[in-house]
């Protein structure tokens, strides 16, 4: 009876200590997609940022200050501007972005461990009027996490921040259910907006009612999420590219579960790369065995003798 009554009391900590979704950047299933990784056509062009304060509780102490806002354009480098408690960022972007394959676009913040974890909201508008936000998840317990404490994100989902510096957190844009008054093959701005991380008088919720907290309070310059950038998956741009380079190239079946095959003239050699950037498999031949890698989304890059062409895949 006792060790059932130790088991009773220790659940609670079992269950929350691995959450359902992505771990740590580096580890086995994370959706992290490193700065340098080839899936990205492009990055921020323009951001206008409204600064949150140091601590919302006490507003007297002022507005974060640090960074500059063109610190959250361009590529990830690990320079960011601070939103603080409640700030807000609106990203655009030179070609509009798509929903297309895997994810589409990724957000970067400058945490500086895989478990310090500053989070925001994302949302996006196709006109710059009407903003959709992603369903965010965060799953752990709503105790208040203290200023440098840590968070799990296995228990996070679809809230930027969940990955430390040169890791971007990706969103896909069929997460956000279907709207007349959101064009996905037009995205043209993303807002980032601060999770104040206060538990009480300015809580704040996940999609399904959950108190989401960070580390709170953040009472100096460097306050509350840090953008660094988001970059562009699938763009517009790439798209009408991509077209053009494939004419003579077919990639198939995809998604797929356990091979690929490859047509293209003067076909050299075909290298699978994941979202960090890694080859995982390379290939001289047409026909790419895949059943020894995870599910997820990967890069083919196919090599001729005309130059190469990059091609999207999922395995299931």
């Amino acid at each position: 009876m006792r060790l059932l009554y130790i088991i009773i009391l220790l659940l609670p900590i079992f269950l929350n200590a691995q959450g359902a979704y992505a771990p740590a950047a580096g580890e086995v299933g994370t959706t992290a997609i490193h700065k340098d990784s080839n899936a990205f056509v492009g990055w921020g062009e323009q951001v206008a940022v409204a600064r949150g304060y140091k601590d919302i509780l006490n507003q007297n102490q002022g507005l974060v200050n640090f960074g500059s806002d063109l610190d959250a354009t361009g590529v990830a480098d690990g320079q960011a501007v601070s939103l603080g408690d409640s700030g807000v960022a609106t990203i655009t972007f030179e070609f509009p972005i798509i929903d297309g394959l895997g994810p589409d676009f990724a957000v970067f913040e400058n945490g500086f461990s895989a478990t310090f974890l500053e989070l925001a909201f994302v949302e996006v508008s196709s006109d710059g009027v009407n903003f959709f936000r992603f369903p965010a998840q965060f799953t752990l317990d709503a105790n208040q996490i203290g200023s440098f404490g840590t968070s799990d994100p296995t228990h996070i989902h679809n809230l930027a921040g969940k990955y430390q510096v040169n890791y971007g957190t990706p969103f896909d844009l069929a997460d956000i259910p279907d709207n007349l008054l959101l064009d996905k093959s037009n995205i043209s701005h993303v807002r980032i907006v601060d999770v104040i991380g206060n538990i009480g008088n300015h809580q704040q919720y996940d999609s399904e009612g959950r108190a989401i907290n960070d580390p709170y309070p953040t009472a100096f310059d460097q306050g509350g999420f840090d953008l660094d950038a988001v970059g562009v998956i699938n763009s517009s741009m790439q798209t009408s590219l991509d077209t053009y380079k494939a004419t003579n190239i077919l990639v198939y079946p995809n998604p797929t579960s356990d091979y690929l095959r490859v047509k293209a003239a003067g076909l050299k050699s075909v290298e699978i790369i994941d979202l960090s950037g890694k080859t995982v498999v390379f290939s001289s031949t047409k026909e790419i065995e895949l059943s020894n890698i995870p599910k997820g989304v990967y890069f083919a890059k196919i090599n001729t003798d005309n130059g190469s062409f990059t091609k999207r895949i999922i395995k299931n």
